[in-house]
């Protein structure tokens, strides 16, 4: 019993220690790095940035001019033609003249008959295009370059809230683990109380009944023991499945340490004007101006000008007559479009509102979980206090308990009851604890800004 007492003072000055600042947090620490690396969910996330990245460079490309190669080649027979009646012209003509020179200097002509649809004919040119006025382009990057901003935005919020489950998830696991190893402590207590009883009943200075109470105390523990083992491995699944590793990883326990400081200075905090969700709402709002921006520019002229560089022909003719070169330009206005211009100016002003009402929105439910999370702290290190106080008292009744069983002033019944009590306030203190680690972590999520 006297090595019992030393691990109860060894244990009580480990949960009495758990908040004091200790070399690091290295287990933890590498499970969120390894969490941040290997999570599903934000790989794709990842994918999704870099998607939005290839359609801003796509938004940037449109700047430059374009250059398309083209060729066709045609056969035909039939359709419209065109009748040239050369012959019935001035063949008579022609032939007055060869008469009064009398010689046949003008040869007799015939009709022509041509077909409007090409037959063998090729055509193959260089289109280079490009942009002169248009004011989608660079409306549409700029909407390009805050759509970017949104999916980093989306990154930063995943992994703050990656990075409060991940520590949540591992103080539920350091809570499942230390709860099982206080009933094992408690299991040695039990099982020496059913040793001593054993003998005292074989020296015929004990009672049946008393062995029985004791080994039915041993059950007890060993089914708690049992429970406590199926909710430390739920948690280790758990963990495994937020940093994404096989199941059955084994999950280390280290106990978790933070100062009374940082969470003095949690608790004095109230910026989060640089919170990734506030950023990201601000940004989409920046979005629907740009829109709106570029919907009431709907009647300026959009200008483009292009060349052509190419050569044409008819049975593959090569020569320097087949080659030639077009330029032109081009220029749509906007005459009659049934109001669908103003209804998208609309449109977009009432989508502009109603994410202003968001951002509002946002900013009060942020100060609300703020408000929250500290009145948890507050709660949590009250519950840690009072938890501390009854394990004192129930650790010192326990000694009285123990010592005047075993001199015979204090019953099995007193005894199981002041074991019972001190296993309870371990319990309790333990929860305390993690449970005011977990409240801190929620606090460091809606504190969280992007820096």
């Amino acid at each position: 019993m006297e090595n019992f007492h030393k691990k109860i003072l060894i244990l009580s000055l480990v949960f009495f220690g758990i908040l004091e600042k200790s070399p690091g947090q290295s287990v933890l620490a590498g499970y969120l790095e390894e969490g941040m690396q290997n999570n599903l969910v934000l790989k794709d996330k990842s994918i999704s940035l870099d998607q939005s990245l290839l359609a801003l460079k796509d938004a940037k490309s449109l700047f430059l001019p374009s250059v398309d190669f083209a060729a066709n080649y045609t056969l035909a027979n039939g359709g419209r033609a065109i009748i040239l009646p050369l012959g019935d012209l001035l063949n008579g003509v022609y032939s007055s003249l060869n008469t009064l020179q009398n010689r046949q200097t003008f040869p007799q002509l015939e009709n022509i008959e041509e077909q409007f649809l090409p037959n063998n004919f090729y055509d193959a040119r260089l289109r280079v295009s490009y942009p002169i006025i248009n004011p989608d382009l660079r409306y549409n990057r700029q909407i390009r370059e805050q759509g970017v901003k949104i999916e980093e935005y989306e990154i930063e919020i995943y992994k703050a809230e990656l990075a409060r489950n991940i520590k949540q998830a591992y103080y539920k696991y350091c809570l499942a683990y230390t709860a099982k190893q206080i009933l094992i402590e408690s299991k040695i207590l039990v099982e020496q109380n059913l040793k001593d009883n054993k003998s005292l009943f074989a020296n015929g200075k004990g009672l049946h009944a008393q062995v029985l109470r004791a080994e039915s105390e041993v059950e007890n523990i060993n089914s708690q023991l049992i429970e406590a083992e199926n909710r430390r491995k739920n948690a280790a699944y758990y963990v495994n499945f937020l940093i994404n590793r096989p199941i059955e990883s084994e999950v280390v326990f280290e106990t978790q340490a933070i100062s009374e400081s940082e969470i003095k200075g949690l608790m004095e905090d109230e910026n989060f004007t640089d919170r990734a969700e506030v950023q990201k709402i601000k940004t989409a709002v920046t979005i629907q101006e740009t829109v709106l921006k570029m919907n009431q520019k709907f009647a300026i002229p959009r200008l483009n000008t292009f060349a052509d560089l190419g050569m044409q022909g008819f049975d593959f003719d090569f020569t320097g007559q087949s080659r030639y070169i077009l330029f032109g330009i081009n220029m749509a206005v906007p005459v009659f479009q049934g109001g669908r211009n103003k209804n998208q100016i609309t449109r977009t002003q009432n989508e502009l509102k109603s994410i202003s009402n968001q951002a509002d929105l946002l900013d009060d439910s942020i100060e609300m979980a703020i408000r929250a999370s500290k009145n948890n702290i507050q709660a949590a290190q009250a519950a840690k206090y009072s938890a501390e106080q009854n394990l004192r008292s129930a650790s010192a009744y326990l000694r009285l308990i123990d010592r005047g069983y075993k001199e015979g002033t204090n019953s099995l019944i007193e005894f199981i009851d002041a074991r019972n009590q001190y296993t309870l306030s371990e319990l309790k203190l333990t929860i305390a604890n993690y449970g005011l680690l977990a409240a801190v972590a929620d606090l460091e999520r809606e504190l969280q800004s992007l820096n």
